[in-house]
């Protein structure tokens, strides 16, 4: 029996195709094995968004490569890296065996096959398929808590994005399906589960001519046993007011949401293609502020391309008049295939750098104010773990490996996966502290 292992880089999305891909080839007779000193054969699942992404994916690739000098004997690449530079991954990274795009990974065991027969395989050019019905998976996550894909691509066309051309279009998953698969998340240990897409507002415009994700969201709360429903990913020119009732009025779904905003300035959104303008943002934040409790995180970028010193101000007004709970700030990576690799003028990077280091001050203070006015109220905890001498875990306010995290001290023995209401004792800029 051949051992296994993958690393997966990136996105949840990509988390989900991996956990594919390891229930596909445990079927097969495979033994999965999470050290990638035991295993035979290695697939390191890529991410190709961003430059720092796809350095960080050639890195691992040319690291995990030394390794066939011992007991590995073979290396695949799988994923968004694999299905842009896919010929020339194979030419320029001589350690690899196999190169599988976003759109085919289901092949992986027909693809280890050819391999072991001394062939070197190219699989790529079908980012278009739906590959999520039929496949099982094995969680790498936690077991009280798992991501739920309910729709591939993206048909948005931002002019700095690359994922419509190496994800496909957009598509929605059936509502029965996803509903299948949901119940079977939290017959497996699921409390948590989190709704993930490119685009996770314009679900079902596909498949049912109109946005579905409210109705989604309510079958989804029916699941005995689900305790908390979490959104990512929600673009603002989708979020009707339906969804927001439906976020205020239904108990299971978390008063959080991640809605990527990009910029304030309207001349940057309309360079960018982003759907969108200030006065409709303002419109969307405001609906959602009349949520009680809402918790808004947002992501913006600095340094695109022609945006002046004026449009950054907007910008940091913006920030520090809004006061999202939650931000985070990227530099513009010019990528080939977007339309912004050819606008000028193109920003120096020190120039990014320092927008970026700028915006993120302002949004410590303001996380930190945030927390500060936590203190002295109760908050429900997910624990997630225990070290040195305290537990630690997430409240509503946090998606995992994104946001922060809450300390509690308890005498009591507690289990990862269990819910606790905690006093807030204390607060850092990101981190809270409680007691149980």
């Amino acid at each position: 029996m051949k051992n296994v292992g993958i690393i997966s880089l990136g996105c949840p999305k990509n988390t989900i195709d991996s956990e594919k891909m390891l229930a596909i080839l445990k079927e097969k007779g495979y033994n999965i094995v999470n050290d990638e000193h035991k295993a035979d054969i290695l697939i390191i699942n890529t991410c190709g968004f961003i430059e720092d992404a796809k350095r960080e994916s050639i890195e691992y690739i040319i690291e995990m490569g030394k390794l066939k000098n011992r007991r590995l004997k073979y290396l695949i690449a799988t994923g968004c890296l694999s299905e842009r530079y896919n010929k020339e991954l194979l030419k320029e990274l001589p350690e690899l065996d196999a190169v599988i795009g976003t759109g085919d990974f289901p092949k992986i065991a027909e693809v280890i096959e050819e391999i072991e027969k001394g062939k070197t395989v190219l699989e790529y050019g079908h980012a278009n398929l739906l590959n999520d019905e039929g496949i099982q998976r094995i969680l790498t996550t936690p077991n009280y808590y798992a991501y739920l894909k309910i729709a591939e691509g993206c048909s948005n066309a931002c002019s700095f994005c690359i994922i419509p051309k190496i994800r496909g279009r957009y598509r929605s998953r059936k509502m029965e399906d996803i509903l299948r698969e949901a119940e079977e998340l939290v017959k497996k240990g699921a409390k948590e589960l989190i709704l993930i897409a490119q685009d996770t507002t314009k679900y079902g415009i596909d498949v049912y001519k109109k946005f579905m994700l409210p109705q989604l969201l309510k079958g989804i709360s029916k699941i005995d046993g689900l305790k908390w429903i979490r959104l990512l990913y929600a673009y603002p020119d989708s979020v009707t007011e339906e969804l927001v009732e439906e976020i205020k009025n239904n108990e299971k779904i978390v008063k959080y949401i991640d809605i990527p905003l990009q910029h304030s300035h309207d001349e940057v959104l309309k360079r960018m293609n982003r759907n969108t303008n200030r006065q409709k943002i303002e419109k969307v934040i405001s609906r959602l502020r009349s949520i009680p409790n809402m918790v808004i995180r947002t992501t913006f970028m600095v340094g695109f391309p022609g945006e002046t010193e004026e449009e950054f101000e907007d910008l940091k007004q913006f920030i520090k008049e809004k006061r999202f709970e939650r931000v985070g700030v990227f530099t513009y990576s010019r990528e080939e295939g977007t339309k912004s690799y050819y606008m000028k003028p193109q920003i120096k990077k020190s120039v990014k750098i320092e927008r970026q280091q700028e915006l993120m001050e302002i949004q410590k203070e303001i996380s930190y104010q945030h927390n500060l006015s936590k203190v002295g109220k109760q908050l429900e905890v997910l624990i997630e773990g225990f070290e040195d001498g305290i537990y630690y875990g997430r409240s509503y306010m946090d998606a995992p490996e994104i946001d922060g995290v809450v300390y509690v001290k308890s005498n009591k023995k507690l289990k990862a996966g269990d819910f606790v209401v905690a006093t807030i004792t204390d607060a850092y800029e990101y981190d809270l502290v409680g007691e149980y």
